[in-house]
């Protein structure tokens, strides 16, 4: 059985897990000015015009609320729950779209799917009994109090949830931000966290233009993100894959470890992975081959360290490897430990099979 081992990616130095804030406002000075400033009782959404964050103008823009909680599994391990989740455009009703998670708590935790300009309110609630919990993410823009990180480290407040009060984030995906991104706890039992125990997701942020590049049956073309019919989230841990899966109507379904994916023969499915840990990976699947994100070209493996995660979409054809095709993690270690699964193609696809949760820590 798989466990996660490793210290996720946001452990690393705090001047690059910080390179992401909004700069504070040059009228605020001092710890506690900043404090009463920011105090984050008051609605986040006030602040934001008061502190000129940059928001991206687009009638498409979308608000999203969410609530996670941080829960504690049978087997040990710690994992995020989505709890609620709205989205909405401008001033009309926004949908609710919380029964398209699993109604327990994963790992990886809930995948979060926005678009360049959007924004997310986000709120953490701490069911594991004592501690502070938070929410640290990756490749967005957030001011000062949304880091998800403990005073000594912003120099503000402790930014998490205690088992008596919640704590609420702010999130923009301005401009540029399209990616892959992991979110993390950052302040139980400590600066590093609990990712190692599971405290970990995703944040999805689509292109404002709609498209991405893919393997089109050995060709890159530009394909549009609603022709992509699945989208597969895999974190590198050091003795596992931990997978989630996306429906093209947003249903996620928790995939656990080194799961058996399937997809439909001619399926546009678009793959979402991210390092954990200090590792260096070598991701390759066997049959096909990987659209190279800086040159866009195709490539049979692609070296994923620490800090770094990869996007790549592909057709799947029912042809290659009759059907059945392995992914995995070339790293000698990893190997070892059997870092690797299943990929299969078939004319009808269907579901992926979960692993299961892991019985044991």
């Amino acid at each position: 059985m798989r466990y996660v081992h490793a210290i996720l990616i946001g452990v690393a130095i705090p001047l690059i897990l910080t390179a992401t804030f909004l700069a504070v406002p040059s009228a605020i000075t001092g710890n506690n000015m900043a404090t009463k400033a920011f105090d984050n009782s008051k609605d986040l959404e006030q602040e934001t015009s008061a502190n000129t964050l940059p928001v991206a103008e687009a009638a498409s823009s979308k608000i999203h609320r969410i609530t996670l909680s941080a829960e504690q599994l049978s087997n040990g391990l710690l994992a995020y729950k989505m709890v609620s989740y709205t989205v909405g455009v401008g001033k009309g009703k926004p949908a609710d779209i919380t029964s398209k998670y699993p109604s327990e708590a994963t790992i990886p935790g809930p995948t979060i799917v926005m678009s360049e300009g959007d924004r997310a309110f986000l709120t953490i609630k701490n069911n594991l009994g004592s501690g502070i919990v938070s929410v640290h993410v990756h490749g967005v823009h957030y001011n000062i109090i949304s880091d998800g990180t403990l005073m000594h480290i912003n120099d503000i407040k402790d930014e998490g949830a205690t088992t008596k009060k919640d704590y609420q984030y702010h999130w923009i995906a301005g401009p540029g931000t399209a990616g892959t991104w992991p979110y993390h706890d950052h302040t139980f039992a400590g600066i590093n966290g609990a990712e190692n125990r599971g405290l970990f997701g995703t944040v999805i942020v689509n292109p404002a233009s709609g498209t991405v590049k893919a393997n089109n049956d050995g060709v890159v073309t530009t394909v549009p993100l609603s022709g992509i019919t699945k989208n597969i989230v895999l974190y590198l841990g050091d003795d596992a894959f931990w997978g989630t899966e996306i429906k093209s109507d947003g249903t996620q379904r928790a995939l656990w470890t080194n799961p058996h994916l399937i997809a439909a023969d001619n399926e546009l499915v678009r793959f979402h992975l991210i390092a954990l840990g200090t590792d260096m990976h070598e991701f390759t699947m066997d049959d096909y081959e990987i659209v190279d994100p800086v040159t866009s070209t195709l490539v049979s493996t692609k070296p994923i360290g620490p800090l770094e995660n990869l996007q790549f979409t592909l057709r799947a054809d029912v042809v290659f490897a009759g059907g059945d095709d392995n992914y995995r993690d070339l790293q000698a270690s990893n190997a070892l430990m059997g870092v690797q699964g299943i990929f299969e193609v078939s004319p009808s696809g269907g579901d992926s099979i979960s692993s299961g949760i892991p019985d044991a820590f």
